[in-house]
Order: C-alpha cells, then structure tokens, then sequence
C-alpha cells in the first residue's frame, strides 16, 4: 500500500509539473497577415494630355509661405509628386511621393506607393488622391480638390525639377 501511495503522488507531481510546465509555454504565433500588395501601374491612353510635367504655384489659407507642387505623370502610369514649402529665408521644405495615376473620364487618380523614398501603408486613404479635371491642354491643367479647391498647373519641359 505504501508504494501505490508513492507512486500515486509521483503521477500527481508529474502532472502538477507537466500543467506548470504548459502554463510558462509561449504562446503560438498568430498567423502572418497578408499584406496588401502593390498596384501594377497602367500605361495611359495614347495622346492622353495629362501626361507630362506640371507645375503649380499657389498660396494656401493657413500656411505661411508659397507651395510648389510638381505633378510628373508617365506615359506608363507613374507619377512623381513633388511639393516644395518656400518660406522666405527660412530653410524650404519639402515631400516627394511616387506611385501611380489613372485617368477615368474626369477624374484623376494619384495613389501613392513610397513617400520620401519609404512605403507607404497601401491601405490608408491618405495615399489616395482622386482629382476633378476641370480642363487641360498643351499648356494648362486646372484639377479641382473634393473641398473645391481649384489647383491651376502650367506644363513644364520634360526635365524639370523643383529647386530646393
């Protein structure tokens, strides 16, 4: 009887030390998340007038200083977007976005992939810019914001870039 009192503990303290054991586990890693992966950019109708380098000058309510926006849109439907705060003798300061833009009847489509040379997070709304184009042609293109804003925009040589 002595033994099987033993050996009936000896199971117990397995068990208890088995349970504590169990308890101090890590826990298993959730499955990974699939990560929204990275539009392929469409190349853009041939002759589209969007395409090209344009450049907005403009003053906005609330910022001190001129905005300087460049807007590069590819024939293959990427698209750099520049802008440069100007603020008099103070250092200038500066985004530089790139990613990809469709044209769909009247609206135009920015959607941002990397934002100062870093990715974005594709499912943030931010990234997503969608534009009414009001008009453009060889020279001018004129965008309206969702608020209403009106950005008026002048074509720029192929080669331009924002000075800093």
């Amino acid at each position: 009887m002595h033994i099987s009192i033993f050996r009936q503990r000896a199971v117990h303290a397995g068990l208890f030390a088995a349970a504590l054991l169990a308890g101090c586990a890590a826990p298993s890693a959730p499955p990974p998340v699939a990560k929204p992966e990275a539009p392929t950019c469409q190349a853009a109708a041939s002759g589209e007038a969007l395409v090209g380098n344009w450049l907005s000058v403009r003053k906005q309510k609330g910022v001190a200083g001129e905005l300087r926006t460049l807007f590069t849109l590819h024939p293959d439907g990427t698209m750099a977007y520049t802008e440069l705060l100007k603020r008099g003798k103070n250092p200038s300061q500066g985004l530089s976005e790139t990613g990809c833009w469709e044209r769909r009847q009247q609206t135009l489509t920015m959607r941002t992939l990397q934002s100062n040379g870093a990715p974005v997070s594709l499912d943030d709304p931010i990234y997503t810019n969608d534009y009414t184009v009001v008009s453009a042609d060889d020279k001018a293109l004129s965008l309206k914001e969702a608020d209403g804003t009106v950005i008026t925009a002048r074509r720029m040589s192929p080669g331009y870039r924002l000075p800093f």
